[in-house]
């Protein structure tokens, strides 16, 4: 049974489904997003993320279901009547405007008077840090310039609620750290409520709130990323976010056989059970514990990957400070706590 998600009254989606050609593509039975929080939907290609977003802007109409914001029933709402700040992933700016007519577009359109739109547009590229780049064009800004222009015109309509789709995608790795840090800061200050849509776990993890996993156009599970991440909910949840080694086997006496392979256990649970652990809590060493031929070592940095196959082809990754050489034999470990019972 999915769980109930309702937590506030600020954005409720109850029963809501959508779907393209007569497939259904979402089924949310109910979800809540609490005032002022900053909410990332994660998932892998194809799990409705998107339709999601595009849903709650009434871009896709639902086939079942009802959306509120504020106790307002936006379900039937056109995408204009909605009140929505959008920043969309390409940012979607009009290339021939200046960057201040880009931001003043919701505005014009919302019939808002010339003195209060220009006063709105300098306010939201204050806020960006962009009020000197005012009378430049698009394309003399760099992408974080155009992204943060983007999030400018989103806010300048002063929203109760903005959706992001996948708005730092096309940026580079640094870039995107950085923006990640603003972002989130320009939320916090504001206290606006954000619906955040990414496939990358680091960006869903350094910046909500709370994550909303999608599988399968399905609530997988909800809650803090420490939450989500510490005691998954799902084997699919435990290998998507943080592709955790999941092991399945049969517990008791103290020890948990794997295949060929026997593991200290001191679980409460017995008989055939499946667990799962991090690749950072695996440690490499230990009495009494498997052994594991190294097959692959990858530098990351500040940490080292590194590929182990247990006897009878069981895989594992662990993260190290220091990675043996390829090839080598290693006992694996874990602690006790490490452990996540799965089923």
């Amino acid at each position: 049974m999915e769980p109930d998600l309702r937590v506030s009254e600020h954005l409720e989606i109850t029963g809501l489904t959508a779907g393209y050609d007569g497939n259904s593509v979402l089924d949310v039975d109910a979800l809540s997003v609490r005032k002022g929080e900053f909410l990332s939907v994660l998932g892998p290609s194809g799990c409705g993320k998107t339709t999601l977003l595009n849903t709650l802007a009434g871009f896709i109409k639902p086939k079942s279901g009802t959306i509120s914001l504020d106790g307002e029933d936006l379900t039937a709402v056109p995408p204009y009547r909605r009140g929505l700040g959008l920043v969309f992933q390409n940012y979607a700016l009009f290339p021939h405007l200046s960057v201040a007519d880009n931001v003043a577009y919701g505005l014009k359109a919302r019939k808002v008077p010339k003195a209060e739109r220009a006063e709105r547009v300098e306010e939201a590229l204050r806020l960006v840090s962009l009020s000197e780049f005012a009378g430049r064009r698009p394309r003399q800004l760099s992408g974080g310039q155009q992204q943060r222009v983007a999030v400018a015109r989103a806010l300048a309509i002063r929203p109760s609620l903005v959706l992001l789709d996948e708005p730092l995608s096309n940026l580079d790795a640094k870039l995107r750290r950085e923006m990640r840090v603003e972002l989130r800061a320009l939320q916090q200050r504001l206290g606006i409520t954000m619906v955040f849509v990414t496939h990358d776990q680091e960006e869903a993890l350094a910046l909500s709130d709370r994550i909303v996993l999608l599988n399968g156009g399905r609530v997988e599970q909800a809650g803090t990323p420490e939450e989500v991440y510490r005691t998954p909910a799902t084997r699919f949840v435990a290998e998507f976010l943080g592709a955790a080694n999941v092991l399945e086997g049969k517990a008791g006496d103290g020890k948990l056989t794997v295949g060929e392979n026997s593991f200290p256990w001191q679980g409460e649970v017995s008989g055939d059970v499946t667990i799962a652990v991090r690749p950072e809590r695996v440690r490499l060493g230990g009495e009494d514990w498997p052994k594991a031929k190294v097959v692959l070592r990858s530098f990351l940095g500040d940490t080292w990957q590194v590929e182990l196959v247990l006897p009878g082809g069981i895989r594992l990754t662990a993260r190290a400070d220091e990675a043996p050489a390829e090839g080598s034999e290693v006992p694996v470990s874990w602690e006790p706590g490490d452990v996540i019972v799965l089923g």
